[in-house]
């Protein structure tokens, strides 16, 4: 199994060999696994074009080292836990041996129905075991799955299906979170409708069994296709760089970029973090209550935990359903080791106050992770206090989808925890910090922006069809650099505090979202002449979402303008990006250039009027006042 850090002294020395031998030390993480056919090299890389293969030459399949060769030893270990939406509902648990089988048969399925190496297939579905089980059948055969969190609109679907012109698209009937039974398969179906000609099905599966639309000329179910083949399915020869998935990210501009992961590299690095950040021993209980849709979930809620033996604990519901006291009932009922979830929901489940999870027996839990942003003081203390007891240390993680995994953290029991900061890099991880001259920022106190200069094998290797995207997005800023787009601090003792982006990204509840692709939506109200999103301070979510619009003023009514404007936007984007206030404003500060001065709007929105600094080169200075005034 994968080598496992247990000391400060473990840690440092682990460190230190990947930095003065990278190869080496990968090399020895990457013999851990079955591999097909040795690597002819450990690393060929270059950060201009960029270009970066890990373990070239190599063959495997990712799903063998999930399941196939953990069969002998532990077999009949759980796999897979299966909590439901609702509180009583039944759980249900998958051994190794059982995820195999049905890994396979979905396998089969997809094959019958001419899915092969290489095809894209999209998933929108609840967080079902079939949406694990379907992912890894999908690289079980060798097509590349693309999952679309089921909270996207038909639009936003849609937009992903065609950059990756998917063959098929895999949904659930409805989607349960909390009271509500959503209709994902009519999303699915709108999305269509908006013309995606690459599609030649979509497999359903039978959530809930409510009834729903039926096209037998592309809809197939999922018990007819899958539950009766064989349990057994070779699996595909991969190389080590072939893409295993692409999960759209939200950038600056309003085009979600497809981030493309390969086979060899995301193995061998979503397995060593997982089992070194979550210290997870055999017979642990381990916990990840993010979305399989986000990358969170692909590497540690199914590759990681898999590839590791370990026992994974998916959720259907929502931490509030019935109470908030639901993921404390959890851990209490499954005796959690491991929990992992995001600062917004710490800060929601906060707010219904201390007594709730004084209710549960949380002795069971041995560190507690943090993910999705930086998370604030408040929530950490309460974190520490009413959850863990003083006694499980905190992990607060930092990563992006485009690293594919955990990049900096501490280790539980090993390095110390500081509230707000994200602490040391993982061994592998060579962070620095640049001014915006393009020079490094030396020594401890200070600021500037966070770079990696050398590649670790998770790190994205391109944006789908657009690779000149990939380059200008992430290695043109600073030579020979990984930019992360975020700022960042660094301690009198070197532990790192992520302060959070540079770019025209806001993080809401741990989602990334890029201004452009929210004002695009904002744009689409027919009222609306043009806006301006920018992020504020927010109790819950971190940063909220803020939109000051010029709108036609002819035939509007204010009171139904606001809702109007969300509504727009949960159609193209979806619910999670709609604007929390949204002020309507006469003009935007402009330069003379036509570029509108976010700075100054992002400071009016935080409540912030005091040092916008010198206004009288914009193009209409008196703008400001008269938007500070109108500030909500």
């Amino acid at each position: 199994m994968t080598h496992q850090i247990k000391s400060l002294a473990e840690y440092k020395s682990a460190y230190k060999k990947s930095v003065d031998n990278p190869e080496e030390f990968w090399a020895e993480q990457a013999e851990t696994f079955t591999w097909k056919e040795k690597w002819s090299s450990v690393l060929n890389w270059n950060f201009d074009e960029p270009n970066i293969k890990w373990f070239e030459g190599a063959k495997l399949n990712i799903t063998e080292n999930c399941l196939d060769r953990h069969i002998e030893d532990r077999g009949d270990q759980t796999a897979i836990l299966w909590e439901p939406n609702e509180i009583d509902g039944e759980v249900k648990k998958y051994t190794y041996k059982e995820l195999l089988s049905e890994v396979c048969r979905c396998a089969n399925g997809l094959k019958a129905l001419g899915i092969g190496k290489g095809d894209r297939v999209v998933f929108y579905m609840p967080m079902v075991p079939e949406l694990a089980i379907g992912v890894l059948a999908c690289a079980r055969i060798g097509a590349v799955h693309s999952v679309v969190f089921a909270g996207f609109s038909a639009q936003a679907l849609a937009d992903r299906i065609n950059d990756a012109t998917a063959k098929a698209v895999i949904c659930s009937d409805f989607n349960k979170r909390g009271v509500k039974n959503i209709p994902v398969k009519q999303v699915v179906d709108d999305a269509l409708d908006k013309g995606c000609p690459s599609i030649d099905f979509v497999l359903v599966h039978k959530n809930t069994g409510d009834q729903i639309k039926i096209d037998s000329k592309i809809d197939k179910w999922w018990h007819e296709e899958c539950d009766e083949q064989s349990e057994v399915c070779e699996p595909e020869l991969m190389d080590a760089e072939d893409m295993l998935f692409i999960l759209y990210t939200s950038g600056s501009t309003g085009k979600p970029k497809g981030v493309v992961h390969t086979c060899g590299g995301y193995m061998v690095y979503s397995c060593y973090t997982f089992k070194n950040v979550f210290q997870y021993e055999d017979g642990d209980i381990y916990w990840c209550t993010a979305d399989i849709g986000w990358i969170t979930g692909h590497s540690y809620i199914v590759y990681g935990p898999l590839l590791a033996g370990a026992t994974t604990v998916m959720f259907e519901g929502v931490p509030t359903f019935p109470d908030a006291g639901r993921f404390w009932q959890i851990c209490e009922k499954h005796k959690v080791n491991q929990f992992y979830t995001a600062p917004t929901a710490i800060r929601a489940l906060m707010a219904k106050g201390d007594d709730i999870p004084a209710k549960y027996d949380l002795s069971s839990i041995k560190m507690l992770g943090s993910v999705g942003e930086p998370i604030n003081e408040e929530a950490w203390h309460w974190y520490d206090k009413h959850i863990g007891k003083g006694k499980a240390p905190i992990i607060d993680t930092w990563w992006q989808t485009e690293t594919g995994g955990i990049m900096i953290t501490p280790l539980p029991g090993i390095t110390d925890t500081k509230p707000t900061y994200a602490s040391y890099p993982m061994p592998g991880i060579q962070t620095l910090l640049m001014d915006a001259d393009g020079n490094e920022v030396r020594g401890n106190n200070v600021e500037g922006l966070l770079c990696v200069k050398f590649p670790w094998p998770s790190i994205l290797r391109t944006t789908y069809g657009d690779h000149e995207r990939c380059k200008q997005t992430y290695f043109s800023t600073f030579d020979g650099m990984y930019f992360t787009g975020d700022g960042a601090r660094r301690d009198e003792e070197g532990r790192i505090r992520v302060i959070g982006r540079v770019d025209d990204v806001i993080n809401v509840s741990g989602h990334r979202m890029g201004t452009a692709e929210v004002e695009n939506a904002i744009n689409e109200h027919h009222n609306v002449i043009e806006s301006a999103v920018v992020g504020y301070p927010h109790d819950i979510k971190g940063q909220g979402i803020y939109a000051y619009v010029i709108v036609d003023e002819e035939g509007v009514s204010k009171e139904n303008l606001s809702n109007e404007i969300k509504a727009v936007v949960t159609k193209e984007i979806g619910p999670i990006a709609k604007p929390d206030k949204i002020q309507v404003v006469h003009g935007l500060p402009k330069t003379r250039s036509g570029k509108i001065m976010r700075r100054i709007l992002r400071k009016i929105a935080s409540g912030d009027t005091s040092g916008l600094g010198d206004t009288s080169t914009l193009l209409n200075p008196d703008i400001v006042d008269s938007i500070k005034a109108g500030a909500i």
